[in-house]
């Protein structure tokens, strides 16, 4: 079963609005009741299917790109995953992975038949690797869009138990905002060598113990200036280090409200799916509007 898991575009890439008004329709049994609830069918509708499209258009206008010949921007990336650092545990399976997503649900018995009441959520935040034949890349998966295949759900007693997951090694699609930060470029040797200097000064002790020559228990203007090239010897020790650093390669939520998105289908498998949804939406708008229609031309209703 594929999940389908979004922040503002979940209730819109699926049907299941709209259903709930149809419903409401039914059981409100008016002409007025059928008016507002067609209307709003087909405003979600026709925002859903704007949404679809949108979104079909980003991954199959978007070429994909290698990790290490990258432009810094807008890109697609595919890969495998890999976990950056300790591999993530998942919340209710308690299994190795890259990201999880996760919901408690509890049984309510009512006159109308079971229900079922979120009582627990949440998903991980951690960031991790897609590792293509060119080079890593960091995904940060906070405010992405998520799609994926595997999906865990079952029940114990009053309780229904669903995780979602990336595991290690899965084939991940993500479109997003790439960028590369170099620590040798980023490496600000004054702001460290302040750093240092106001660190040495939070232990004068052990500073006058060092710097102190003379041994008068304070620390002259000589005796400072040792301080400060010892400093230096080890801030340039640090430049140094951070120049053989490799470049690390980022890709995350694109700042100018683009589409971020990840997944472990592939971009055909995505394209039709949107496509699919953006002719289920504009078939459920044409069927609101001309439902609307035919209630205006009646005299009366219910």
């Amino acid at each position: 079963m594929l999940v389908r898991l979004r922040r503002e575009y979940a209730q819109l890439v699926t049907s299941g609005a709209q259903l709930l008004l149809l419903l409401a329709g039914i059981k409100l049994e008016s002409r007025a009741g059928w008016l507002g609830t067609l209307s709003v069918m087909a405003l979600i509708s026709f925002f859903a299917w704007l949404s679809a499209l949108h979104r079909l258009r980003m991954v199959r206008d978007t070429p994909t790109s290698k990790v290490a010949s990258a432009a810094q921007g807008y890109v697609e990336l595919i890969g495998r995953g890999r976990p950056y650092g300790e591999p993530l545990i998942s919340k209710l399976r308690a299994l190795p992975c890259l990201w999880y997503r996760y919901e408690v649900e509890e049984k309510h018995s009512t006159k109308d038949g079971d229900s079922w009441r979120t009582i627990d959520s949440g998903e991980s935040s951690d960031s991790f690797v897609l590792r293509d034949d060119s080079g890593d890349c960091v995904v940060d998966p906070e405010h992405a869009e998520i799609i994926t295949k595997h999906h865990d759900q079952w029940i114990e007693g009053n309780y229904r138990y669903t995780e979602w997951k990336f595991i290690h090694n899965d084939s991940i699609y993500v479109i997003g905002d790439f960028r590369t930060r170099s620590l040798s470029a980023e490496f600000d040797t004054r702001a460290e060598l302040n750093a240092l200097l106001a660190e040495w000064k939070k232990d004068m002790p052990a500073l006058r113990e060092r710097f102190d020559l003379n041994n008068d228990g304070e620390l002259d203007m000589q005796e400072w200036m040792l301080a400060r090239q010892a400093a230096k010897r080890e801030v340039t020790k640090k430049r140094r280090e951070a120049h053989t650093q490799p470049d690390i390669h980022i890709i995350g939520r694109p700042r100018d409200g683009k589409l971020f998105l990840i997944s472990n289908l592939t971009p055909e498998k995505l394209s039709r799916r949107y496509l699919f949804w953006g002719w289920a939406h504009l078939a459920i708008l044409f069927g609101a509007l001309g439902g609307l229609g035919w209630l205006l031309q009646m005299p009366s209703f219910g």
